[in-house]
């Protein structure tokens, strides 16, 4: 199993900064994610949290996203439950998410991925 690292980009598409570490189980998303083929940039990631479960290792996961279209949503979901069904197995699982004080529409976002998956996340505002 290896490591995850991708840098993000603001071409035509946007992608994310992603970070996800064997040794450590720290894990990452950052950025903004407006991906034409979203599947194909996330699946590899949900794949690795699969396999990661084999370990039985904690994991703590941060997204520091600020935009993401409908579809990197249902990749997000998708993430969480992953991570939720690893926290049923008995791995210590920590989701923080960082976001902006005033963007009232992702904490709603967050509290929904809450509500839809069990899976406890921290909101911690970022520093500006």
């Amino acid at each position: 199993m290896e490591d995850i690292h991708i840098q993000g980009s603001k071409d035509v598409y946007i992608q994310p900064t992603v970070d996800f570490e064997v040794a450590t189980g720290r894990c990452s998303i950052s950025g903004e994610s407006f991906l034409e083929e979203t599947a194909k940039f996330y699946s590899p990631m949900v794949e690795w949290i699969k396999a990661y479960s084999r370990f039985g290792k904690n994991i703590d996961f941060t997204f520091s996203l600020t935009y993401f279209n409908t579809s990197t949503s249902k990749w997000i979901l998708t993430i969480l439950a992953e991570l939720k069904k690893l926290e049923g197995q008995g791995v210590a699982v920590n989701v923080v998410w960082h976001y902006h004080e005033d963007d009232v529409d992702m904490r709603d976002d967050i509290s929904d991925y809450m509500a839809d998956t069990g899976l406890k996340i921290d909101l911690v505002p970022f520093n500006e």
